[in-house]
């Protein structure tokens, strides 16, 4: 993605999603109480893969233009 908007856009759902990941993993792993995903792998696991995905539209989002292709 070259335009400017689209990478803002996956910076910015990958800001989201890496948050968002990180609090269900936290409460997965019991350490955010109060909730009914408090203590549950299944929040766990749903919040790494969600925090794995955000790193990697974060990463996408700030790469260079055309960086990894050969320019002619």
């Amino acid at each position: 993605m070259t335009s400017r908007t689209g990478r803002i856009a996956l910076i910015t759902f990958g800001v989201i999603a890496l948050i968002l990941g990180g609090v269900w993993a936290g409460q997965g792993m019991n350490l955010i109480p109060g909730s009914f995903m408090t203590g549950s792998r299944t929040w766990l696991s749903i919040g790494l893969i969600l925090a794995i995905v955000g790193i990697i539209l974060i990463v996408l989002g700030l790469r260079r233009p055309g960086h990894g292709r050969k320019s002619r």
